[in-house]
Parts: C-alpha cells; sequence; structure tokens
C-alpha cells in the first residue's frame, strides 16, 4: 500500500518512485468525518432494529429505507478508501486487479513507458480523474511488465474494463487525444464508453472536431470538381 508509513515506501518516496504523502485530508477524510457526525446524531441501524417492534408497517418501511441508504453510503467510502488515486501494478497483478475486479466497478489501466512524453501527460490527467470518480479502479503499469516487446507507436495504451471484458480502448497517439490532450478530453472519451459519470455538458473537441470535418468536406468537395481534369494527366498502368 503505498500509503502505508513504512521504511520500503520511504525509500521509494526518496528516489522518486512514490509520490509525496499528502499532509491534506482529502474528500475522503471529510466525508468519513461528515458520516461520523451525522451518526452521532440518529440512531444507527442497529439500534433501530431493537425497536422496531414499537413501529407501524410505515415506520418499518421507513426504517428499510434507511438502512439501506446508510449501507450504500458505508459502501461507497469504502470505495473511496480503496481508490481515488492512480495506481501502480506490475504484469504478475494484471489478472487480480483487472480482470478479476469486482463486477461492479469499472478498470481503466494505463500501459505506459516513462520515456514517452504523452505516456506521462496521460498519467498526469489519470491521477486527476482518479480523484473525481473514486469509485473507478485507475491503474497504470509499465508496458514491458505486461507485453514484452510493445512497440511505442501503439503507447499510450488505455485499456477499459468491466466485468473482466474490454469495454473500451485508446491504442496510440491519434486515439489517445494527441500531443496537447486535455483532462476534460480525456474524460470524455472515458464517459462515452460507460466508465466515468461525466458533468461535462459537450464534447470539450467538438469545435476542432467540426473544423476538421468542414476542412476534410471543403477538401473532398474541391477535388470532386478536379476529378475529370486530373484523369486526363494521370499515367495509366495495363
Amino acid at each position: 500500500d503505498p500509503n502505508e508509513d513504512t521504511e520500503w515506501n520511504d525509500i521509494l518516496r526518496d528516489f522518486g518512485i512514490l509520490p509525496p504523502k499528502e499532509k491534506v485530508k482529502d474528500e475522503t477524510e471529510e466525508m468519513v468525518l461528515r458520516l461520523q457526525k451525522e451518526a452521532e446524531g440518529n440512531m444507527n441501524p442497529e439500534e433501530l432494529k431493537d425497536t422496531e417492534d414499537d413501529f407501524d408497517e410505515a415506520d418499518r418501511k421507513a426504517i428499510e429505507m434507511y438502512r439501506q441508504q446508510r449501507m450504500q453510503e458505508w459502501k461507497c467510502l469504502q470505495r473511496r478508501r480503496k481508490y481515488g488515486e492512480l495506481g501502480e501494478i506490475c504484469g504478475e497483478q494484471y489478472v487480480k486487479e483487472v480482470t478479476n475486479a469486482p463486477e461492479d466497478v469499472w478498470v481503466i489501466i494505463h500501459l505506459y513507458r516513462a520515456s514517452i512524453p504523452l505516456c506521462l501527460l496521460v498519467n498526469n490527467h489519470l491521477s486527476l480523474l482518479a480523484r473525481k470518480f473514486p469509485d473507478v479502479k485507475f491503474l497504470k503499469a509499465i508496458v514491458n511488465s505486461c507485453i514484452q516487446n510493445y512497440h511505442d507507436r501503439y503507447l499510450p495504451t488505455i485499456l477499459v474494463y468491466k466485468t473482466g471484458e474490454i469495454k473500451g480502448r485508446f491504442i496510440g497517439v491519434a486515439e489517445c487525444g494527441g500531443m496537447y490532450l486535455q483532462v476534460e478530453e480525456l474524460e470524455w472519451k472515458l464517459a462515452e464508453v460507460g466508465a466515468v459519470e461525466t458533468d461535462l455538458e459537450e464534447n470539450p473537441k467538438k469545435d476542432i472536431v467540426n473544423t476538421t470535418t468542414l476542412s476534410a468536406w471543403s477538401i473532398s468537395s474541391h477535388e470532386d470538381t478536379t476529378t475529370k481534369s486530373s484523369d486526363a494527366i494521370k499515367p495509366r498502368y495495363h
């Protein structure tokens, strides 16, 4: 666990392999404190169970709804404690951490090489998205530890899993978004395959896409008008 206070983790932090330990409470800790305070002012589910004989049917239904709500909140908290950051794994952990992840959990893994600038940019964006979507499991792995002789032209490679199956993939510079990839663009890509529930209202690259499409249409139209004259000077092969 990279968050544990161990001598080994301290050594890894000194070498820059692990990020510095955060000193500021994150959203997970704040939510834990909020729920703890809330629990102090309310009866917990066990206490309610002991007294439910005094309630009528409507009360029992309200109690059950309360129990379910609290259970969901605690499950969410457990997930926030488990995820909420970009984890690092090696090839030996792939099956356990990715394909055998809980069925209700989306897993996003980035196969990268540290010598490729776009890979480092993608890792930075995924770290931000891991904080924004703590119920999604974000991982990264050095590609050679998972796949031998994987060509650089296929990097970055982002794979999206659910229930042990690949639900989406982004392979290479173009599919991942290019050298000027913005975190919002990556978020939109992941939302399109269903991995995250984005609050973005439209594709951040929409204008660029539309401009590119218009340019392609203009070129195509121009080529159509000049096809006959071009054909006249094209060499013919038999």
